[in-house]
């Protein structure tokens, strides 16, 4: 067995003997090796019922922040998991593919994003999470969909800000709060596939349901819907909201949550432009699969590793924010 290769890409190639139980064994093998798995909503809803933990990138990193594990699995994509690194450094960070990456976290290199905040001297720097250990040392606050309007909220109404990467998440938030902040122009490819025209045809075939969607949509799929808000907050607006139907614009791992906790209301997903399937994934989470999630934890590679000179400065602004977030109850 080539370990190498294992390390760069992941566990593509190893048969598992036909007839092994995944998902016993996995249960086993985290036991044995005092193992947490963190997952994120968006990846196969079979991986979201094995994670110890499920949620959006706000909760996920609190998990990491304190669990007493001394492996973290991480089910999600390559920044996640390096976020869990930095705040954990101690602790070993696995993931089951090294390449599922982040089209947002990619589309904001670091050499351009430090020449981009030379241009505005005296601006404080807020970072969406999504972004590698790099563009997070280069930044003052970072912040979550969950928490971003609330942590620009708590700073001065005069205070000069940079937000990056995610313009259309820049654009929501300084739509709601007054500001003004400077946008670095970047997106996420699911987010952005989204097509006002194809979700304005489900809404008239669908009268009853409601339009929710994640503020990393574009500005005019966020104008025609009724709310707009994290992945956590989806969730729980359609766990409150007295609606039975809701056309839902975000990635579809999603409906595997909100379809256990509301089995009675139907839930339709906001197809990207292009779909063959009726729905919009994010074809890195869709890396994961329960096969190299054994293969993970049972050889504990592929590792996540940050420089620690790196990591002590990316791990400033990240504490920054979970500070606020404690402090605004978040």
């Amino acid at each position: 067995m080539n370990y190498s290769d294992l390390q760069n890409f992941g566990f593509l190639k190893i048969d598992l003997p036909k007839d092994i139980n995944l998902k016993d064994e996995i249960n086993k093998l985290k036991k044995k090796k005092n193992a947490v798995i963190l997952g994120h909503f968006y990846i196969d809803g079979e991986l979201q019922d094995i994670s110890d933990y499920i949620g959006d990138s706000l909760q996920l990193s609190q998990q990491a922040s304190k669990t007493d594990a001394d492996i973290i699995v991480f089910l999600g994509v390559h920044f996640m998991a390096e976020t869990a690194k930095i705040l954990s450094p101690n602790k070993k960070v696995i993931v089951p593919d090294l390449k599922a990456g982040c089209s947002l976290a990619d589309s904001c290199p670091a050499d351009k994003f430090a020449e981009f905040i030379k241009q505005y001297p005296g601006h404080t720097v807020i970072s969406y999470v999504n972004t590698t250990a790099e563009i997070k040392a280069l930044t003052d606050i970072v912040v979550t969909s969950s928490n971003a309007k609330q942590i620009v909220d708590s700073l001065p109404k005069d205070e000069k800000i940079i937000f990056g990467p995610d313009k259309n998440l820049g654009n929501y938030i300084n739509s709601i709060t007054g500001r003004n902040m400077v946008l670095w122009d970047g997106a996420c490819h699911v987010h952005k596939g989204f097509d006002l025209e194809v979700i304005l045809k489900l809404k008239e075939q669908n009268p009853d349901a409601k339009i929710i969607a994640h503020p990393e949509c574009e500005t005019p799929v966020l104008l025609v819907s009724e709310h707009v808000g994290s992945t956590s907050s989806l969730l729980k607006f359609t766990q409150t909201d007295s609606s039975n139907k809701f056309i839902v614009a975000t990635e579809s791992g999603i409906l595997h949550q909100m379809k256990k906790a509301s089995p009675n209301k139907i839930f339709i997903p906001a197809p990207a432009l292009d779909s063959t399937c009726g729905c919009n994934n994010c074809n890195f989470m869709k890396l994961n699969t329960i096969e190299k999630l054994y293969n993970c934890l049972k050889y504990e590679l592929p590792e996540v590793n940050v420089e620690e000179s790196l990591r002590k400065k990316a791990e400033k602004s990240i504490i920054r924010m979970l500070e606020i977030s404690s402090k605004l109850g978040l």
